[in-house]
């Protein structure tokens, strides 16, 4: 990248942008496993204390891919600024070419009990598979405009920011236009508070990833994900116990959200669906409290609490009924069918909807040695849904247990300040050395990010969840010149 700034006078300046970003991207496995589950034996005085004594299925999966990435973007751009009274106003063009080729060559198989799922007799069948290779150049062009205001009287501080975005691309011909603004009051209290509200438009135009359908094409009438957003904060600063400083953040927000592109997560991986499939909404609260429990050490507390859901186009299932009007399912004494019901599944949780989130950090260190150090941090995220690909009625049917973490760190400083080293000191033109000891997951909490999905050889589907990293340490030596 380069940059060249101009200033005209005092009060005006131009910057000039020009930037040019390569990325080289390869994901090759080729991973075959074998598995047999079922019910264990847990009477520690038998023979066959642990193992599977009953099984109910057996099988092979390969999981194969030689997929590759290429991206080159080339940009340029002019940016100004303006300080005119009160007011300071700030502006942007810039347009910008990518040259994208992707190649994209995966497929799974998966074997239950000598038989290729889904079972075709006499074949070999793949449970999937997509091949394909996709280049685009794709131009884009942006600006934006925003002018800051700030009003002062006797009896409060009034900041107002008001801008307008736009942007649109080639590939999908979508121009867009995103106006926004900020309004900020600090009453000259005793107490210092601030209050603040912000409205606007939020648009989210498709990189890539998000024009790419699960079966590798691309669909170049994908439109940008939109939302319209209001936020309402405030902020409290005093002085507590000791002459400690407090802080107090507060905030809460809501998002009505369309032309969403669902997705999918594919053990770490998502999986975008191609297609502006749904209308979401998100809302909640965040609150922190900073303080220092000691001098200069940082300690704070933070919870959150939100909601997100969103609502599919067209993600009905049918449900059959016999000649009770009961639903046939596989224990129905009269499985012939009579009738049938269409059932709408209307909003479902989001893959990224968690109700509470809580944190927690603590900063210490010794009393007659500063340069001795320690914190504890802890986390805790409730359960969150996991979706499973390709299932419209059991598309919530699985749930990620809460998460939970604590972390703790040491660490010591190995230099003494500058004035007190030895002339002669190698160490001398260093400003320190730490080395810290931490210890991540403490309590060796096996947490799930996401599920295998499995089949017995009536097609049952069981999920077997993918564990994040257990407890592990990690020891640092950091030197600052």
């Amino acid at each position: 990248g380069l940059s060249l700034s101009y200033t005209i006078s005092n009060n005006h300046s131009i910057k000039l942008l020009l930037s040019h970003y390569f990325d080289r991207e390869e994901e090759t496995y080729d991973i075959t496993g074998s598995y047999l589950f079922g019910e264990r034996d847990f009477d520690n005085t038998s023979s066959t204390f642990g193992e599977i004594v009953n099984p109910l299925g057996a099988g092979v999966y390969q999981q194969y891919a030689r997929n590759r990435l290429a991206i080159d973007i080339g940009s340029a751009g002019i940016r100004g600024q303006h300080t005119m009274g009160k007011q300071f106003i700030q502006w942007g063009v810039q347009a910008e070419s990518m040259r994208i080729r992707d190649e994209v060559a995966e497929f799974e198989y998966r074997d239950s009990a000598g038989y290729s799922l889904p079972y075709q007799p006499g074949t070999l069948s793949l449970y999937s598979a997509v091949q394909g290779v996709n280049e685009r150049t794709i131009f884009r062009a942006q600006g934006f405009i925003q002018n800051n205001i700030r009003l002062t009287n006797s009896k409060r501080i009034w900041t107002i920011q008001g801008g307008l975005r736009w942007n649109g691309n080639n590939l999908n011909q979508e121009w867009l236009l995103s106006p926004r603004m900020q309004v900020s009051v600090k009453p000259t209290w005793k107490k210092d508070w601030i209050f603040r509200t912000a409205v606007g438009r939020y648009v989210q135009p498709p990189f890539y990833r998000e024009f790419r359908r699960p079966d590798g094409r691309i669909n170049p009438d994908l439109r940008a994900q939109k939302s319209w957003q209001l936020v309402a904060g405030a902020d409290h600063q005093w002085k507590g116990p000791g002459n400690r400083p407090f802080r107090i953040s507060a905030e809460w927000y809501y998002k009505h959200m369309t032309d969403v592109v669902p997705y999918d997560v594919e053990n770490v991986r998502i999986r975008y669906w191609g297609e502006n499939k749904a209308t979401a909404y998100a809302t909640g609260l965040d609150f922190r409290l900073y303080t220092e429990l000691l001098k200069d050490a940082e300690s704070w507390f933070s919870l959150g609490l939100m909601q997100t859901k969103e609502n599919i186009d067209n993600d009905q299932y049918t449900d059959y009924l016999n000649a009770a009007g009961e639903v046939i399912t596989p224990n129905s004494t009269d499985p012939i069918i009579r009738d049938s019901v269409k059932r709408d599944i209307g909003f479902l949780r989001r893959p990224t909807d968690r109700l509470i989130t809580v944190g927690l950090f603590l900063q210490d260190y010794l009393a007659t040695n500063q340069n001795i150090k320690a914190y504890l941090h802890f986390i805790y995220g409730s359960n969150m849904p996991f979706n499973i690909p390709g299932s419209t009625r059991y598309r919530n049917g699985l749930t990620i247990s809460p998460y939970i973490r604590v972390d703790v760190g040491f660490s010591a400083r190995l230099l003494p300040e500058k004035a007190n080293r030895r002339s002669h000191s190698p160490f001398r033109q260093m400003d320190n050395i730490w080395l810290s000891l931490e210890v991540f997951n403490l309590i060796d909490k096996a947490n799930t990010i996401s599920y295998q999905l499995i089949k017995d050889y009536s097609n049952n589907i069981f999920a077997l969840p993918n564990r994040l990293t257990p407890r592990l340490l990690n020891l640092k030596l950091i030197g600052r010149f």
